[in-house]
Parts: C-alpha cells; sequence; structure tokens
C-alpha cells in the first residue's frame, strides 16, 4: 500500500471522498455536494481530532446550515440588495423578491452536485479533482463559469486548488471564496469555546460594514488596524469576548510568498495556519452559527471582498476575460504539540 489512498465512499446517500495519509493518520472527507470539505482529522497526543467543524451528517449536507466549507463562485459573502451593475447593465440575482427577503450571499454552488474528475493517490500525496458547468445563465447573471477544485492532502496539510473559466464570449465578475470552521480546542469537553484561543491575522485594514455585512461607500470602508484596536490582530491575540464576522485586506505574505492567518489553543497546543496567495481574509467567530455558536471560528479566505461586484476599486480583479481561465490557491496548514 502507498502512504497516501484515495477512494469513493458514502455518508449515508451522499457521495463523498476519503484521502487518506496512512504513515502519519490524518485522514479529509469532502462531500461531492457542493464540494464541501467535512472533517480533517489528525492525531493530537494519541487522540484523534477533527479540525473541521463540518457538516456531521447527510441531511446537513443537504441542508448547508451555516454554508460549513462552502465553495463560493461567482462571489463570496454577500451582494448588497442582490443587485449591482456590470459594464453598465444593471443586474438583479433576484426579480420580483421585495423587502427582508431579498438576499444574495455566498454564491451559486452550494447546491450542486460536484463530479468526480480525478481521483488520485501515490507516495507523495492525494488529491480529488470536483468539477461542475452548473453556473449557467440566470436571472442577474448572464455568464456561464466552469468551475473545478483540487483538494490535496500531503506532507503539508490540505491545498486547495480552485480554477474558474469563462465559458462564455463576454466578460464576466467572477471570484472565489471559501467557508471554512476550524476548531483547535478540545470541544469534547462541556463548555469549551474559542474565547482561549489565539488568533493572528496579518492585515493592515479593517472593512467597515453596515449592519448587512455590506461594506461602507468609497474610503469609508477601509480603516487602517491602529483605529480600530479592538479588532487588531497582527500580534496573535487571545479572542476572549471578541465578536468577529468582519473582513481584512491589505494581508502581509512571508518569505515563501503565502499569507498566513493563525489560530492556537494554548491549552492544547494545537494550532492552524490558513494560507492564500492573495486576496481578504473574514473572520468570523460563529456567533451567530445554527448550532455550536462560539465553538469553531470561521477563516475564510477569499479572492476578493464581499459585495466587490458593487465596487470600483475591485473592477479589475473580479473581470474573468471569455475563454480565460484564473485560478487561486489556498489551504491549510497544521502545527502539531
Amino acid at each position: 500500500m502507498t502512504r497516501y489512498t484515495a477512494e469513493q465512499a458514502l455518508l449515508d446517500d451522499q457521495p463523498i471522498v476519503v484521502l487518506t495519509d496512512h504513515e502519519d493518520q490524518r485522514k479529509l472527507r469532502v462531500a461531492c455536494h457542493g464540494a464541501a470539505l467535512l472533517s480533517f482529522e489528525v492525531p493530537v497526543n494519541g487522540v484523534m481530532h477533527d479540525i473541521a467543524d463540518g457538516y456531521r451528517d447527510a441531511h446537513e449536507v443537504a441542508t448547508r446550515p451555516g454554508s460549513r466549507f462552502a465553495i463560493m463562485v461567482p462571489f463570496a459573502g454577500r451582494i448588497g440588495d442582490a443587485r449591482y451593475t456590470f459594464d453598465g447593465q444593471p443586474q438583479d440575482l433576484q426579480p420580483g423578491v421585495t423587502g427582508a427577503d431579498r438576499a444574495a450571499r455566498h454564491g451559486f454552488v452550494r447546491n450542486t452536485d460536484f463530479a468526480i474528475a480525478e481521483l488520485a493517490a501515490n507516495n507523495a500525496g492525494a488529491h480529488v479533482t470536483l468539477a461542475t458547468s452548473a453556473i449557467r445563465p440566470q436571472p442577474g447573471y448572464p455568464h456561464a463559469i466552469d468551475l473545478a477544485v483540487t483538494f490535496t492532502l500531503d506532507a503539508g496539510g490540505i491545498a486547495l486548488d480552485v480554477s474558474m473559466r469563462n465559458m462564455g464570449d463576454s466578460e464576466a465578475p467572477c471570484f472565489f471564496g471559501w467557508h471554512p470552521y476550524f476548531r483547535v480546542g478540545n470541544n469534547s469537553l462541556a463548555g469549551t469555546t474559542a474565547n482561549g484561543w489565539q488568533l493572528q491575522i496579518p492585515a493592515q485594514t479593517l472593512i467597515r460594514t453596515d449592519a448587512d455585512l455590506i461594506a461602507l461607500p468609497g474610503a469609508a470602508a477601509y480603516v487602517p488596524l491602529d483605529d480600530a484596536p479592538a479588532f487588531d490582530f497582527r500580534e496573535a491575540q487571545t479572542i476572549g469576548s471578541t465578536i468577529l464576522d468582519h473582513e481584512y485586506t491589505d494581508l502581509h505574505a512571508e518569505a515563501d510568498g503565502y499569507i498566513r492567518t493563525r489560530l492556537r489553543d494554548p491549552a492544547t497546543g494545537l494550532s492552524i495556519a490558513v494560507w492564500q496567495e492573495r486576496g481578504v481574509m473574514h473572520a468570523f467567530t460563529a456567533d451567530t452559527a445554527a448550532r455550536d455558536a462560539r465553538r469553531a471560528v470561521a477563516l475564510e479566505p477569499m479572492e476578493c471582498m464581499a459585495d466587490a461586484f458593487n465596487r470600483p476599486e475591485w473592477h479589475d480583479a473580479i473581470r474573468l476575460a471569455p475563454g480565460a481561465e484564473r485560478r487561486f490557491r489556498c489551504g491549510v496548514e497544521v502545527l502539531l504539540p
């Protein structure tokens, strides 16, 4: 047997993929529905620990509470009032919907059954490529995007390599985001929350939003962290009672070109680093989560800020030319105690 294996399986009636590192006893499970990561088990002091707070059963995979580990394409986060203008054409993602029911968030593929385009393993790692052509012209989005997400498990941890290709004949707004929830504490203990964990986000700027989590207009959206000390995690800080549902930008890359946001539990010594090559980071302490509030922290690498379709400063970043492909890479490193 090779060090790594990759196999298809079922979670009740939901098709999943299991990537296993037999040498280091690590296992990654990903649902084909939504390409949602379900679990990432690693041994910590001789006991298996699931770093990923994903969907627990087939019902949750199908109903998607909390958008756990959602793949967010062609946009991440929210679009203000579900409306935007692109190349002079106003678009409405929810025609006929009025009032509080208007909400466009997290893209179009959370409820999509992805196909397994490739599944392979050898002594260097295991990977699966999940692909879909479900993003096609619809109200408010007259474009066609082919999407492929490759999950790799290797000695470095987990890597996601995302490909977005414009299959239409006109430029399209499109960008990637990932919505993972992580836990580094001993969640088998009653009352364990993220309050005691330490967070570090290598950002210089906080994105200020309104009550609907839509960034304020223009320059008012960007606040230097020197002016927002309550949300300043440039140095590792204990989360405490801080409520986070915020995006950070002007991220600092390390010498290898990766931007790393770090989460650590001093009690267990377990820490992770969520890495990305560019973009913004959204941190969420899950206070409004449908279950297990504040028992996990969402660290969301995003190619662009939420509501980027409505932001002139992101005009170039979101544009995808006809026939063009854009890629985004992010992942998770695990640092054992």
